[in-house]
């Protein structure tokens, strides 16, 4: 069960891919109880369009479509989060050089073929080439978490698996790839969970004796947290 937060914060959009960005629509994710920021359908088209899956007038249909079908649109955001929770279960066991839970791995399988359905192969604006893209359709409320499935499935058999970390910031839960060239990335961001975690040994290092503070100098609440 994931706790909401009295303001939501904008999605995060790392560049990692759809699948990266869609599991980490959760705040301390590794903790027992996680921030959701999937709040309700809307929030879900929302991230889509900030994730660049839906356009604009994509995402208007969408919410005109769940405005006229709410009890689909709950069913269809239960949908999505019961797909986030186990790609970052796969996710979370690869990055921690675990066997992926075979029963997720079930429901990402089982997944997969109606993802495809919607896959589709148009020309593109440059003359005499082609893209890949999706076949968009209102009645399918869940038809944009057809990108997220492939690109999960992508990553599962590509090259950049080796690559793909789980915070080391403990329970912040942050999926991501490790670009860095000696592949020594630990933290989902050095202004989040990386500076919380200097400001903690630094304040061990303060408790040790081994820096010295000047007399009356007070140490920062946010070192001992």
């Amino acid at each position: 069960m994931t706790t909401q937060p009295a303001a939501l914060p904008a999605f995060h959009i790392s560049g990692d891919g759809a699948a990266i960005d869609f599991t980490n629509t959760a705040d301390w994710h590794a903790s027992e109880a996680p921030v959701e920021l999937l709040t309700d359908y809307g929030r879900l088209v929302a991230w889509a369009e900030a994730a660049a899956l839906l356009s604009v007038s994509q995402a208007d249909a969408m919410r005109h479509a769940a405005a006229e079908r709410p009890q689909d649109a709950a069913a269809a955001l239960s949908v999505a989060i019961d797909m986030r929770e186990t790609l970052y279960r796969i996710f979370s066991a690869v990055a921690a050089g675990a066997p992926a839970p075979p029963a997720d791995m079930a429901r990402l399988n089982a997944a997969l073929p109606q993802a495809l359905l919607r896959l589709r192969i148009q020309p593109a604006h440059e003359a005499h080439s082609f893209v890949w893209a999706w076949e968009d359709g209102p009645a399918d409320l869940t038809w944009f978490l057809s990108p997220v499935v492939w690109t999960a499935a992508e990553l599962l058999v590509g090259q950049n698996l080796a690559r793909l970390r789980e915070c080391a910031g403990h329970p912040c839960g942050w999926i991501f790839l490790d670009h860095s060239r000696n592949r020594s990335r630990r933290w989902c961001s050095m202004a989040g969970c990386g500076n919380r975690a200097k400001a903690r040994r630094h304040y061990a290092r303060l408790k040790r004796g081994e820096i010295y503070t000047p007399p009356g100098e007070r140490v920062a609440n946010d070192y001992a947290e």
